[in-house]
């Protein structure tokens, strides 16, 4: 993909160019998820009339990003969501394993619930992103048979990845697909995204028959989309370094 660079007030955006057949006009879009810029133009423009136009719209671009939250690598210090409860990243050099969970206190009268990782500071971020990888797909693995034993259904597959524009999918064959980060939610929304995929091996649509069995699968359905709506775009600043799918 063809990218452009863009100069404003001091800061520089990359923008990338997509060249869409059917578009009659430029369109710009700041996409919360990668953190990224992408301007649609229309097949046969130029490449130089969309820096034009990705210029005059420097300000905006600008304006856009700095809105976005800030990414939260995986370090020490760093304060992530586990399950929906705030965890403390702790770097431990000299113990041995890999990562676990531990409380430990903070100030005189205060204790919190810690990401504790063993070895050496280079490996923390890949240490701290397999640990979670690995909670995810157990909780969805475990959600998904729970909500498959209901309905006498089962799953051909379950795949975890970090995908961007959804938070679960089912596929024609029956494979169920989910973004990790949902383990930085609280167990309720994880538990809905699973009962939603899982009730669409019955249903391949969103009739009014497949809303009231994932209700029925999920009765905190409106809560856990209420939560995504307020909350989803900020599961996808921990971890600022993760490759996307």
């Amino acid at each position: 993909m063809t990218h452009l660079d863009i100069s404003h007030a001091g800061d520089q955006f990359r923008v990338a160019l997509k060249r869409v057949t059917g578009a009659r006009r430029y369109t710009l879009r700041v996409r919360s998820a990668t953190r990224d810029v992408i301007l649609t133009m229309p097949k046969r423009s130029s490449v130089a009339s969309a820096k034009d136009f990705a210029e005059r719209h420097a300000a905006w671009i600008g304006a856009r990003l700095a809105r976005l939250p800030k990414p939260v690598p995986f370090a020490p210090g760093s304060r992530i969501p586990f399950r929906g409860i705030e965890h403390l990243i702790v770097h431990r050099p000299q113990s041995r394993g890999t990562v676990w969970i531990e409380t430990v206190q903070e100030g005189w009268f205060t204790e919190i619930q810690a990401l504790i990782v063993a070895g050496e500071e280079p490996h923390i971020h890949r240490r701290v992103t397999d640990f979670l990888k690995r909670e995810a797909r157990r909780d969805l693995e475990t959600a998904v048979k729970h909500h498959c034993s209901a309905l006498g259904v089962a799953a051909r597959k379950v795949t975890v990845r970090d995908t961007t524009s959804r938070w679960g999918s089912c596929s024609a064959t029956g494979s169920l697909n989910f973004s990790w980060r949902l383990i930085f939610a609280p167990a309720f929304v994880l538990d809905y995204l699973a009962a939603h995929e899982v009730a669409h091996l019955k249903h391949m649509n969103h009739s009014p028959r497949f809303w009231a069995l994932a209700k029925k699968l999920a009765p905190e359905t409106q809560r856990a989309e209420t939560w995504l709506q307020a909350n989803g775009v900020n599961l996808h600043r921990y971890g600022a370094d993760d490759d996307r799918e």
